[in-house]
């Protein structure tokens, strides 16, 4: 079930502007411990919800990494998403309309300060597991950085320290497909439909790879009227714009593009030496946004750290997919 957590209290933003009020939307699986020490808490993707068990399917089970039956699961929806966060659909309270375009622009660090508002709200002071993957690892990175007392474990799966030039220029590039549509300027709730639909096709290429269209999206006969590739691009653009929106989905790209934890704090490598929590990092081996060098390169600057690869054609999708090798790699870390 989903819960809410409101402050009427300004919310600062890092690149200076500010909320009004702010609204967190919240899921959690299993029972806290009388002595709040059995937490999970999980951050999610560009486009997830804070319903764990919705998005990344045979993970949050009884004998999986993410156990209810041990744990207490939670998963806070970020900033800017339209799954019940503080969002650019939602009401700016001092115009009595929607933010549309005039939605402070945010960091990931103003997500992650979402997230300590909320678990001091919960009263919890210590997370035993924090995981996070692709965009949600930027915010676990980050979190544990920032609050390195807080963290009692972390878990990275294809993510990185910062968002590389490679992985801006596949945003900007969706960027230019939503802007190119210009019922996005028109401040309407479907603005930017078309746009968000191409958007999405763009960043569907990164996240599979040729290897992952190679092996499913074949065609069945020869000369089709509509390739199998084809029929998906238009599938999944479609899919997303009927829950989600594209004035959500650009401005998350724009947070996603600020992600540096070594920004102030003396250079990517100082900041890492600040985590104090066991980590497990997690590549893929067909992960073309972010690369298994790289991966390798975030383990060798995490002290305490220790590196898995899983080998899956689905590249960056993987995992989600290899829910069976990542439950392999996770669930001893988490509960040992």
């Amino acid at each position: 079930m989903i819960h809410y957590f409101d402050s009427k209290e300004p919310f600062s933003l890092e690149l200076g502007g500010e909320l009004p009020e702010l609204r967190i939307a919240y899921h959690t699986y299993g029972t806290l411990s009388p002595a709040k020490d059995n937490v999970v808490w999980v951050c999610h993707a560009l486009t997830a919800n804070s319903d764990v068990a919705d998005w990344w399917p045979h993970t949050v089970e009884e004998g999986r990494f993410l156990d209810p039956a041990r744990h207490f699961i939670i998963c806070a929806n970020i900033l800017g998403s339209p799954y019940g966060t503080t969002a650019p659909l939602h009401i700016n309270p001092q115009t009595g309309e929607p933010w549309y375009l005039d939605f402070p622009p945010f960091t990931i660090r103003d997500m992650v300060h979402a997230h300590r508002l909320l678990a001091d709200h919960l009263g919890i002071g210590r997370i035993h597991t924090l995981v996070g993957s692709s965009v949600g690892g930027f915010q676990a990175v980050e979190w544990a950085v920032e609050e390195p007392e807080r963290i009692g474990r972390l878990a990275l799966i294809a993510t990185a320290a910062t968002a590389s030039p490679w992985s801006i220029a596949v945003d900007e590039t969706q960027r230019m497909a939503i802007e190119a549509d210009a019922t996005f300027f028109q401040r309407r709730e479907d603005g930017g439909r078309k746009g968000l639909a191409t958007a999405r096709a763009i960043g569907l290429l990164t996240y599979r790879g040729a290897d992952g269209y190679n092996l499913t999206q074949q065609d069945r006969e020869p000369l089709p009227e509509v390739h199998r590739a084809c029929s998906y691009q238009q599938y999944q653009g479609e899919k997303l714009c009927r829950r989600y929106n594209a004035y959500s989905y650009y401005v998350i790209l724009n947070a996603f593009d600020t992600h540096d934890v070594g920004r102030g704090r003396g250079g990517v490598e100082a900041a890492l030496q600040r985590i104090t929590a066991p980590t497990v990092i997690v590549g893929i081996t067909t992960d073309i946004i972010f690369l298994p060098g790289e991966m390798r390169e975030l383990h060798r600057m995490i002290p305490h750290s220790r590196y898995f690869e899983m080998d899956s054609p689905f590249g960056h999708d993987g995992f989600l997919v290899e829910h069976d090798l990542l439950n392999e790699i996770l669930y001893p870390f988490v509960n040992d």
